[in-house]
């Protein structure tokens, strides 16, 4: 089955439809998708609700696809770096569903998984357990939430085969594995793609069996707060 696409609207073709849930990896501006969200920028798709750990910045991430409309919905855990996310969801133009961190890296990890639902502590008492299913284990109450499966994943690597196994860098590997995983189709943008066998399989993140399309590209380092100090004097 070929895996290897041209670019990113090549590997995108067929796969998106107004409406759909899409998860995104990536953390903070670390191992974002940024090629297969222009491509879905450029293909106009609307009414998206994408589930990512954040909506990257006002014009990269995530970010240009509010800019242009494109997302009804976010469940997401920190939007605090993208203004125009701030005034949609304040005039009421943006829908959000806010989840702690790791239990939306969980939700993730338990759709690739194909497990419905779980119950967590985390939230216990705030109002992200308003309107869930409350439970006690031994004493202690836990809240239920559930697997998100997504109609596509998209996710940012650092190498790749062409077989779709898949290693990333340093924080790329937060929240790209689970959300890769709990799409019905996944898509990676990789910084390079080696031979066959050239992986040392302990290296792997993630085995090729998630992933169904790669594409080679070039990709933009951006920091997103830039903290330095002047030089110490000899």
């Amino acid at each position: 089955m070929k895996k290897v696409y041209a670019n990113a609207a090549e590997a995108l073709d067929g796969l998106l439809h107004d409406g759909m849930l899409i998860a995104a990896g990536g953390f903070g501006l670390c191992g974002i998708p940024e090629l297969l969200l222009q491509a879905i920028k450029d293909a106009g798709t609307k009414d998206l609700t994408f589930a990512s750990n954040n909506a990257g910045v006002d014009d990269f991430g995530i970010g240009i696809l509010l800019q242009t409309k494109q997302v009804k919905k976010m469940i997401s855990s920190y939007v605090g770096e993208n203004a125009e996310f701030m005034r949609q969801y304040l005039s009421g133009e943006l829908e959000l569903e806010f989840n702690p961190q790791g239990t939306l890296a969980e939700r993730m990890r338990a759709g690739g998984c194909g497990i419905p639902g779980f119950y967590t502590k985390t939230g216990v008492g705030t109002v992200i357990a308003e309107g869930k299913e409350h439970k006690d284990f031994n004493g202690e109450t836990y809240i239920l939430e559930e697997g998100i499966f997504a109609d596509l994943s998209i996710v940012k690597a650092w190498k790749a085969d062409d077989t779709g196994n898949l290693i990333f860098r340093k924080t790329a590997r937060n929240f790209n594995p689970p959300a890769a995983m709990c799409g019905k189709i996944c898509v990676a943008e990789v910084e390079e793609i080696v031979p066959r066998g050239e992986l040392d399989p302990d290296q792997i993140h993630l085995p090729g069996i998630y992933v169904h399309r790669i594409i080679q590209g070039e990709h933009e380092k951006r920091i997103e707060q830039r903290t330095t100090r002047k030089r110490e004097e000899a």
